[in-house]
């Protein structure tokens, strides 16, 4: 370590490659959120498949990315964060401009013969893959990087950058969808994940804990024996299942809401109002985890839970962009008291040689909430804001869920780790 990146983290308490990680991970999301802001409506109305289909295929798209880490985490353990970055660059690079070739007049008779749909998914899954990389290597570097002390603040870092880059994303999408065209925010994300796969080779240093590198040396069979070894844990697998409810309404920002801003509140710059909650988070990270430090991580959780399944009532209250406004506000409020926590709760049950790995199960709950979202989201389009339907419906459905959710996971404080403690 070099005297410049002693003093950094003697000054600040983290090391330069948690720096360099998180602001990968600021441009990664910066990508992926810029796509994903203008992605159902641009498979429903630019590729013309419709809102049934493209939530469908947004969802799969999402699920897939997000569920693929539970097996990519193991392979980040044997082959190192580094290679695993620059893997998840490439691939970002070629998938995403492959989408944004589906809304292209130049590639349209290229794409008729394999079919709209069939060329959809294809690219989406390979693009999904390299996304599948990123989170294991992110999350297991500032693992890997924070102290006990520091963990905390280290993950409300990491989420608050998440953030910004979700935040902008969007506006810039916006700026490239009005001066462009919708397709061209793909190629925006093309090349932006291009550009951080040189910055991965000349800045990220692979990262170091207790004095060891990651070890190369791991067989792939004892790695895939982690993977399900973490399958069996009833008690991991059960918490993660229950997540999964507040990522079903999480992603409802990106696949109903958008049509709910275009088709009910006739507002057309609806990427504006996705990027809120983002906003709301950069803003309000540090002092509510500040706040909420003295609270134990399930029950911030379930806090979080509790106010994030609150905020849609608002909507069916009082249908409009002053209310949506507010709903996305109060949904990012339980969403920053629950969600650092979270991080922080699925490493401390990560042993030390099995981090990626546990990382990459810490992304199951977002997958099952995209799977599950994708095909909800287009049923609420189809069903209750289109053809005179009735709007409020929707968000009490939304909300029922998220209260469902919150029950269950006070149900596995007191089953999993209230009697667990006075059993020990």
């Amino acid at each position: 370590m070099s005297l410049n990146d002693r003093i950094i983290e003697l000054k600040n308490g983290f090391t330069k490659t948690f720096w360099v990680a998180n602001i990968i991970e600021l441009f990664e999301r910066l990508a992926f959120y810029g796509s994903k802001a203008v992605l159902t409506v641009y498979l429903a109305n630019k590729v013309g498949l419709g809102p049934q289909t493209a939530g469908t295929l947004a969802g799969l798209f999402s699920g897939v990315l997000y569920s693929l880490p539970i097996v990519a985490g193991t392979f980040v353990d044997r082959f190192g964060f580094r290679k695993s970055l620059m893997v998840c660059f490439a691939i970002f690079s070629i998938g995403y401009a492959l989408i944004g070739f589906a809304g292209m007049e130049f590639s349209q008779s290229i794409i008729s013969m394999v079919g709209k749909t069939p060329y959809i998914i294809s690219v989406l899954l390979l693009t999904a893959i390299g996304g599948s990389l990123i989170k294991p290597c992110i999350v297991g570097t500032v693992a890997k990087t924070t102290t006990p002390d520091s963990k905390s603040l280290g993950y409300s870092i990491y989420y608050m950058l998440v953030n910004i880059g979700g935040a902008i994303g969007p506006i810039i999408a916006l700026q490239v969808r009005e001066d462009l065209g919708i397709e061209f925010v793909l190629i925006m994300s093309s090349i932006t994940s291009f550009l951080m796969l040189i910055g991965t080779f000349l800045f990220y240093d692979e990262p170091v804990q207790n004095g060891n590198k990651n070890s190369e040396n791991t067989s792939m069979l004892v790695v895939f024996k982690n993977m399900l070894t973490v399958f069996k844990n009833l008690k991991f697998m059960t918490f993660l299942i229950i997540f999964s409810g507040f990522w079903i309404m999480f992603w409802q920002i990106f696949y109903s809401f958008p049509f709910y801003i275009t088709e009910v509140l006739k507002f057309e710059q609806f990427e504006i109002l996705e990027t809120i909650d983002a906003w709301t988070i950069i803003f309000l990270s540090v002092p509510i985890t500040a706040l909420a430090k003295k609270l134990s991580p399930i029950i911030s959780m379930s806090l979080g839970f509790a106010i994030a399944s609150a905020s849609w009532l608002l909507l069916a209250f009082s249908p409009s962009v002053e209310m949506a406004i507010a709903t996305m506000i109060l949904f990012a409020v339980g969403e920053v008291i629950q969600a650092p926590r979270f991080y922080e709760y699925v490493a401390d049950l990560a042993p030390s040689n099995q981090v990626g790995t546990f990382m990459g199960f810490a992304f199951l709950p977002v997958a099952i909430g995209s799977f599950v979202a994708g095909p909800l989201g287009g049923w609420i389009v189809e069903n209750y804001f289109t053809n005179n339907g009735n709007h409020a419906t929707a968000w009490y459905i939304l909300s029922l869920l998220g209260f469902a959710s919150t029950i269950a996971m006070l149900l596995y404080n007191y089953f999993f780790v209230v009697r667990e403690s006075k059993r020990n």
